[in-house]
């Protein structure tokens, strides 16, 4: 479908791109992703995929807003708090870009609803703040094929991975095979976070959405990018598919979706809590 006049007003920086062009930003309009949470992740991913044009945006968090979250969740405004997260980012994502479409869902993403709620989308951006919703995220594409963008942020440092297992790259599993156990890691509220790192993140996986959106560029889909806000630092290390991985292996354990026990931050390269 053609572009409309405002539409070319509107991408005109996008359309000058020979990356992208008028095909490249038809694709970026008909293109469907799933955010999972509307928080500090979600916030800026969200905020710049729909000012690029992503047609259809997929949002689902079981959240309110509150006083806490708006040190670094900048979907959110102060009069907002109490509302659902969902709510609050339709409309701001809204206020923005009105020619989108968006999808909210005040829920909490689980092994009974995530197969549903994803399957239509192409791609699939995690903002959790858990372990347990990542592997669970990932599995759930792995077995729908899906391409995931998956981010984490602990403090002043944070990572970016684009997993595309099905098209045989790493899984999430086969960077880290089991999350830890219950407690055994600080609580999100009880480590912290420096604010702004979420955004830096959070546009990290729009940019690499947007590239496998466009197909542009070099697919982080063997890498992991970590960044030290501190050291002003950033290490793309190469990563390899695990051949004893129980999800994605030739051999496979799992074969259905898990549900673990919460628990809160995120994995160091080395697999540990960072």
């Amino acid at each position: 479908m053609a572009l409309t006049d405002a539409q070319i007003e509107r991408y005109s920086r996008h359309l000058i791109l020979k990356e992208v062009g008028g095909k490249g930003q038809r694709k970026i309009n008909e293109a469907k992703v799933f955010l999972v949470g509307a928080g500090g992740l979600g916030s800026p991913s969200a905020l710049y995929l729909a000012a690029a044009g992503v047609g259809t945006l997929g949002i689902i968090d079981a959240d309110t807003v509150d006083l806490s979250n708006l040190q670094r969740q900048i979907l959110h405004t102060t009069d907002r708090v109490g509302v659902p997260k969902v709510e609050s980012a339709r409309q701001t994502l809204s206020a923005l870009n009105p020619d989108i479409r968006i999808n909210i869902f005040q829920d909490r993403i689980s092994s009974s609803n995530i197969l549903n709620l994803i399957r239509d989308y192409d791609i699939v951006l995690d903002g959790s703040d858990n372990f347990p919703t990542r592997f669970l995220v990932n599995d759930a594409c792995f077995f729908l094929k899906k391409t995931l963008v998956s981010g984490s942020i602990f403090r002043f440092e944070g990572q970016v991975a684009v997993i595309k297992a099905h098209e045989g790259s790493p899984c999430y599993r086969c960077l880290y095979p089991e999350p830890p156990p219950a407690g055994l890691v600080p609580s999100c509220q009880e480590a912290g976070v420096l604010g702004v790192l979420a955004g830096t993140i959070g546009i990290l996986q729009a940019a690499e959405t947007l590239k496998e959106i466009l197909g542009a560029g070099e697919s982080l889909a063997n890498g992991l990018v970590m960044y030290d806000a501190l050291d002003m630092t950033f290490r793309t290390l190469k990563t390899r598919k695990n051949p004893q991985c129980a999800l994605c292996g030739p051999n496979p354990t799992i074969t259905t979706l898990l549900d673990y026990e919460q628990s809160c931050t995120m994995p160091s390269a080395a697999g540990n809590p960072a």
